[in-house]
């Protein structure tokens, strides 16, 4: 059965079709990303992303679309998603210590010493936010969704948690 044809399949609700275009494509799809981003953690990242997009838009999918080009083109697209969402957190993360420098040289390194996990004075969600922010780089609608509050709620728990951790690092200082 052609590619074309097992999509078809699949957006009429047949799994194994999913199952056999998956392994049929699934090594080229992830040498593709990993070529593409270099990193094999954020090629598994964006491999699944890949996948998630493909089954949301199967029952946009016709056949006179070629699936590889198709399935490729989902894959340049969520490649330069993942760059470009990186690249804010990057200019959002450079900017913020920049800011630090500027305003005190000393509290920069003392940001630096702090482990948001270990950070007792922060109670865990805003640990959690802390985290899901900066470590991953999510944006306040995202946060807001993974920990199933409002997107206002989700920036202000950041709010607070920069708050003190700002207070502990002038009195550290």
């Amino acid at each position: 059965m052609t590619d074309e044809k097992l999509m078809l399949a699949y957006a009429n609700g047949n799994l194994s079709a999913f199952q056999t275009l998956y392994q049929r494509h699934k090594s080229r799809i992830f040498g593709f990303l990993l070529n593409k981003l270099r990193n094999k953690e954020e090629a598994e990242e964006v491999f699944q992303t890949v996948f998630v997009k493909l089954h949301t838009s199967r029952e946009k999918y016709h056949e006179e679309i070629p699936f590889l080009p198709w399935v490729f083109t989902i894959s340049r697209n969520a490649v330069i998603d993942h760059v470009r969402k990186h690249e804010t957190y990057t200019k959002h993360v450079d900017s913020y210590t920049e800011h630090l420098e500027l305003n005190n040289d000393s509290e920069t390194s003392n940001y630096n010493d702090f482990d948001v996990d270990q950070l007792s004075c922060l109670t865990s969600s805003q640990r959690d936010a802390l985290s899901l922010r900066f470590n991953e780089g999510l944006t306040f609608r995202e946060i807001a969704e993974q920990t199933q509050t409002s997107v206002i709620n989700s920036r202000q728990i950041v709010s607070r948690a920069i708050k003190k951790l700002r207070s502990l690092m002038k009195d550290k200082g």
